[in-house]
């Protein structure tokens, strides 16, 4: 046992000083979320007259009671509405966040309908996106509960228009996948937002309340002259009875929401175990958080003793603790469960570089998923550093960062300046959660270095022209720069344009990401060995780097590890007669046992090493020869 000691004094003046600020931030925080609330709370006379609950009001129904619930993007889209700070609307016009609906972790979004009718606003198409990739990810099933009056016509911009498929083509995903989507359609679901019900598993509607077509009344007239009423177009009754869009018919939402609710619980799906893990809470007070993170990112902080109030009774197992020690890596547990964390006391060096990549390739050997808690300005320059191959690398540990087989988690704790951001698993490598503390700064780099930088390559751009530049123009030119550069970097201005998954208290934020983890999510251990879902967006020699990095060949031909699936995918192997999944047409495939998927009209031919498919799919898979021990490699 490896306890990390406490070196937090909570009588110091920094101390005090750190807290406060930060407590201060956690209160600007809530503010805005309490203002999107009332916004949207703002609506109550108007839906309950009409029978109607309000949004944040279903969700409520449609959750467990006294279920936790993780909110998502909270400040998405904030400043972009209108530029007034003390009249902007955070939340992209959703409610979306993780919770349980009948037991099933499921990921719920809910259209904030109390707000522009549900229009997304700025950024909505964002966090749209981004919680339909996590549903992906993380294999949850999907909850959508849809009132929208669809894309705001006066802020239309082409792009938005586009993109937008791409909520539709993950609806798709998501099923295809396996993954139940259940919609309730509590009101207007038009033009092409009516794809967002039709492009579901389990479809709910209301009786007097529901309205999904492809052109309304005014529309429909115009195009083709023909009048019907909204009842007529897309009523919920004539979509249950006549249509067949929708599959059950709801007398009001909480009925509704009630349907929804029996389905999954009707649904064969995995549950969380309710036993946890025996352990031990952190030695150290996890409220102390709040004092440990300077205000300013330039003064140093002890990550580890962020680590002693976040991990399991403070036990932290260091990694090459004399090697690279800026940087700080180690084995420990959250909630009983095993986790690698890696962290930095400062800029990333050399040495911190190669460890780190040590260690990333260490956690994907042992299935051991990943935590960064980013606090680092980058990686070091200098002239020494080059020679030394800082690029190299540097570079080598990003390489292990996107590679990576196991889920990642990235909290920002602190600074993320520069490429440190890219090696520290930033947003942009897709870490399955991605959450900010409130004193989180991210950038290309600090507000002062891009000002000087800028400064010293004016100044000798007019060095070389033969002109000279005056000193109140090079100042303001620098104002400006510290001012655009510091108006981004902080939480405020990254959760608005979504590139987090959320920002919170630190407490909250981290053992909220870890115990996701580790409360009932046992299939991430797997993963680290299973085959990627959508192998087409993979190159061949990525896809044989993949399989090359779980296993070697005569690993391979011992377990006989890799069959042949449809549409040309690698499936892992299967004991003879082991369901294994669906295929193209519906059909479960099986095991043999020479490892292939097999069903009634897929089976190998004995003593052939060619996987018989039908027709349609014929061509899309091939396999090696015989010689090779019927290994078999599925090719684009």
């Amino acid at each position: 046992m490896a306890v990390i000691k406490n070196t937090v004094s909570p009588s110091s003046d920094a101390y005090k000083a750190n807290r406060d600020g930060m407590l201060a931030l956690i209160a600007r925080m809530r503010a805005l979320e309490e203002r999107s609330r009332a916004a949207s709370a703002a609506a109550k006379d108007r839906f309950h007259k009409r029978g109607q609950l309000l949004p944040r009001e279903r969700v409520a129904l449609v959750l467990d009671p006294g279920s936790p619930f993780i909110e998502l993007s909270t400040l998405a889209g904030y400043m972009f509405d209108v530029p007034d700070a003390d009249k902007s609307v955070p939340g992209g016009g959703l409610i979306a966040g993780i919770g349980f609906v009948s037991g099933v972790r499921c990921m719920v979004s809910a259209s904030d309908s109390g707000i522009d009718a549900g229009a997304l606003q700025p950024f909505g198409l964002d966090k749209t996106l981004r919680v339909q990739e996590l549903a992906l990810e993380n294999k949850l099933p999907y909850v959508q509960l849809v009132e929208s009056a669809g894309a705001n016509l006066l802020r239309y911009r082409v792009e938005d228009f586009v993109r937008g498929g791409n909520i539709f083509r993950n609806l798709a995903r998501l099923s295809a996948a396996g993954l139940p989507v259940v919609t309730v359609t509590h009101g207007s679901s038009t033009a092409g937002g009516a794809y967002q019900t039709g492009l579901s598993d389990y479809i709910v509607m209301v009786r007097g309340r529901t309205r999904a077509f492809l052109a309304g009344p005014p529309l429909l007239k115009a195009a083709t002259g023909e009048i019907a009423t909204e009842e007529e177009l897309g009523g919920a009754e004539m979509h249950t009875g006549i249509s067949g869009l929708g599959d059950y018919l709801a007398e009001d939402d909480r009925d509704a929401l009630r349907i929804a609710r029996d389905i999954m619980a009707n649904l064969r799906w995995d549950r969380p175990s309710t036993d946890k893990t025996p352990h031990r809470p952190p030695r150290h007070d996890p409220e102390e958080l709040l004092g440990i993170m300077p205000m300013d990112h330039k003064r140093p902080v002890d990550m580890r003793q962020v680590i002693a109030r976040i991990i399991d009774d403070s036990d932290f197992t260091e990694f090459g603790a004399n090697y690279g020690p800026a940087t700080v890596c180690g084995h420990a547990r959250v909630e009983g469960e095993a986790i690698g964390i890696i962290t930095n006391n400062g800029p990333l060096d050399v040495p911190g570089a190669n460890k780190a990549t040590h260690f990333i390739q260490a956690c994907c050997q042992s299935r051991t998923p990943l935590l960064y808690l980013n606090n680092t300005t980058g990686y070091m320059v200098g002239k020494a550093y080059e020679e030394a191959g800082m690029i190299k690398h540097g570079s080598k540990m990003i390489q292990a960062v996107t590679s990576a087989s196991v889920p990642q988690i990235t909290i920002y704790c602190g600074a993320s300046f520069g490429a440190g951001n890219y090696g520290m698993g930033g947003r942009g490598f897709y870490p399955r959660f991605c959450f900010s503390w409130p004193n989180a700064k991210t950038a290309v780099m600090g507000g002062e270095q891009a000002a000087e930088t800028m400064a010293i390559v004016t100044e000798a751009a007019a060095i070389r022209r033969g002109k000279s530049v005056e000193k109140e123009k090079l100042d303001a030119m620098k104002a400006q720069i510290i001012g655009v550069f510091d108006g981004q970097m902080d939480v405020f201005s990254t959760s608005a344009r979504v590139l987090d998954g959320s920002a919170a208290r630190p407490r909250r934020a981290t053992r909220s990401a870890c115990s996701f983890r580790s409360r009932g999510h046992e299939r991430w251990a797997d993963e680290a060995h299973a085959v990627p879902h959508h192998p087409d967006r993979q190159s061949r020699r990525d896809r044989a780097a993949h399989h090359a990095y779980r296993a070697p060949p005569w690993v391979w031909r011992r377990r006989g590890l890799f069959g042949c699936g449809p549409r040309g995918v690698a499936c892992a192997g299967r004991r003879p007669g082991h369901p294994h999944r669906r295929g193209a047409a519906g059909a479960i495939l099986f095991a043999d046992r020479g490892g292939h998927c097999r069903s009634k009209s897929q089976r190998c031919r004995r003593g052939s090493s060619r996987l018989w498919l039908p027709r349609r799919e014929r061509g899309l898979c091939a396999s090696l020869s015989r010689r090779r021990s019927g290994v078999h490699r599925a090719i684009a």
